[in-house]
């Protein structure tokens, strides 16, 4: 996996192998802005993806990249205030660029679990990131009730370059969106019964 990283922890989107020597023959995108650029929801699914390895493994590598990560788009000057990324964090439109709802629930579902694993001070940062995040997605990316199809949330973007599902809802948005709030719940739910019992 080392091949997909770069130095500054985000990801290329594809990686080519040759299949007989397993040299990498390119690292390119299919759905960001450019090879070189950082496709956000391509961000949000190394986070999600480390964080759960780690779930599984207790590998320390797993929960160090997924650290990692979450640095590399926590600090990177293109996030919006709200936590929502605009769908390349290197689009060339930045402010104006579409918005990616579902890369920011993806990332909010992820750091709530990342959160439990965490040092209580860096699971704080995460559990107040996911907050944020989902607060603004409540707040400003909420489809009203009876609207959208049945759809939840708003303004996604799935393959901008491809011209494709941009600024609408996306299932998958849906999905990471109510297990985020299904993580929060969870959280809130112990910190209420520890604090009880305390």
């Amino acid at each position: 996996m080392k091949n997909h990283f770069r130095p500054d922890y985000s990801s290329y989107h594809v990686v080519d192998y040759n299949p007989e020597t397993g040299e990498v023959r390119k690292r390119q995108t299919a759905q960001g802005y450019a090879d070189e650029s950082a496709w956000a929801r391509g961000q949000s699914w190394g986070l999600y993806g480390f964080t759960m390895c780690y779930r599984f493994t207790h590998d320390p590598n797993y929960l160090r990249q997924a650290e990692n990560i979450f640095n590399f788009v926590n600090t990177n000057k293109n996030l919006p205030e709200d936590g929502v990324p605009y769908w390349d964090f290197n689009a060339p439109d930045i402010p104006n660029a579409p918005r990616d709802a579902s890369a920011a629930a993806i990332m909010a579902s992820a750091l709530y679990e990342l959160s439990t694993y965490a040092t209580p001070e860096k699971g704080k940062q995460y559990r107040a990131t996911a907050d944020k995040i989902v607060n603004s997605l409540s707040k400003h990316y909420q489809a009203e009730p009876g609207t959208a199809y049945g759809f939840l949330l708003l303004h996604s973007t799935g393959h901008l370059p491809g011209n494709s599902e941009i600024d609408v809802p996306l299932n998958y948005a849906d999905y990471y969106y109510l297990e985020a709030l299904v993580r929060k719940e969870a959280l809130d739910t112990d910190s209420r019964i520890s604090v009880q019992y305390k």
